[in-house]
């Protein structure tokens, strides 16, 4: 029994653990003790390991630290990709180990092991892709191309020249920190590939979130197979309601069942819990970043737009106090102005929700649900240069 109530408490530390450094951020855990382990994840650990090395280590350990750090997070590197495989690695060795024995089973066949093996291949083809691709590198030859394909708004994009490349700037586009090259249609630059994504292998880094997402999914409902047939196969239910005496309804048998469950199958449960929380977490990814693809905006210029929201609403804010301001004036003068109607105040529409309508509205790029997924499979830069070939 101490066994099962340790895989418990440490399945549950687990998720809180991942949930805390992946979502920690979100408005909706703001003043929790999530946000906390979140910054404790993020900035505090490692500040109180820079301490205690410059402590123990001197200067010259500190620096060493902050090396390394520059190299991981500054650098293309492929520490994350090296993990990725790991995790993919080690995540089917353990399932092909504890759990093929068993297949085939009441409720899984045996063509899962094949399947299986296919799946993942897939998985790592994708991530191949989306690593190695040119994300739409802007140098001189190509950036009157990009400059024609992507019209400047204005807004939050305005002709100018990347103070590194020393070239003209395209809209949409931005020069990456990490890379140090400027990238068409830049989205964010992603760790776990080594690479940016942008405007040429979106459609790949989307396939790579959605085939990861069926993937664990399909991985946790295969091993919940296993466990059913198991359940079946070795007659738990006919044991503990015939020999046992234990009433035969969900109530009385799930904590019986559960408890059979953990200390038979310990392995395969922690491998569904673990494959079904990256489930949800690549979910809520892929639905993130397939919202910007419907609206053809990215995640750079979700902060972008975020930052001229924030102009327009202190202008406003400013229009409003001046206007309180002169109202004051007029009604230290005997001016009196007739009150504004509840009814109206009630139905007028929030300040917020007036600036993200002006920005819908804003978004030139934004061409409709399916151009914008055109743009994703075929993007503009390929047929300005179609185009340009066909006229030469």
């Amino acid at each position: 029994m101490a066994l099962q109530w340790l895989l418990v408490c440490h399945l549950c530390l687990t998720v809180l653990v991942v949930v805390s450094f992946l979502c920690g951020q979100w408005p909706i855990f703001e003043g929790t003790f999530v946000e906390k382990i979140n910054y404790f994840i993020t900035v505090g650990a490692y500040d109180y390991f820079l301490r205690i090395s410059e402590v123990v280590c001197g200067s010259r350990g500190r620096n060493a630290i902050l090396s390394v750090e520059h190299y991981c997070c500054q650098r293309p590197n492929p520490t994350l990709q090296i993990i990725y495989l790991g995790i993919v690695g080690v995540t089917y060795f353990f399932i092909v180990k504890s759990s093929f024995i068993y297949i085939p089973g009441y409720y899984a066949s045996e063509v899962h092991k094949f399947t299986s093996l296919v799946a993942v291949g897939v998985g790592v083809i994708l991530f191949v892709l989306t690593s190695f691709s040119d994300p739409g590198t802007v140098n001189s030859k190509n950036v009157t191309e990009y400059m024609s394909a992507y019209p400047y708004d204005n807004i939050i994009f305005t002709e100018k020249q990347c103070s590194t490349c020393k070239i003209p700037k395209p809209a949409r586009s931005k020069h990456c920190s990490v890379c140090d090259r400027c990238i068409a249609r830049f989205d964010h630059h992603c760790g776990w590939m080594n690479n940016c994504i942008g405007e040429k292998n979106t459609l790949y880094f989307m396939a790579f979130l959605i085939w990861h997402f069926f993937l664990c999914l399909y991985g946790a409902v295969v091993l919940g197979l296993i466990l059913a047939g198991e359940l079946e196969d070795r007659e738990v239910i006919y044991i503990l309601t015939v020999h046992y005496g234990i009433e035969n309804s969900f109530s009385s048998l799930a904590p019986h069942v559960v408890q059979w469950f953990l200390g038979s199958f310990n392995t395969q449960i922690l491998l569904m819990v673990f494959l079904a929380v990256v489930c949800l977490l690549l979910a809520g990814f892929f639905g993130y970043h397939a919202h910007l693809c419907l609206t053809n905006t990215t995640t750079n210029e979700t902060f972008k737009w975020q930052d001229y929201i924030s102009w327009r609403k202190k202008l406003n804010e400013a229009k409003i106090s001046s206007a309180a301001l002169k109202a004051s004036i007029s009604g230290m003068k005997g001016e009196s102005k007739r009150p504004e109607s509840k009814w109206k105040m009630f139905f007028r529409k929030s300040p917020l929700e007036a600036e993200r309508v002006a920005v819908v509205k804003n978004n030139i790029y934004d061409k409709g649900v399916f151009r914008n997924l055109y743009e994703i499979v075929y993007p503009l830069s390929r047929r300005a240069s179609f185009v340009q070939r066909k006229l030469k």
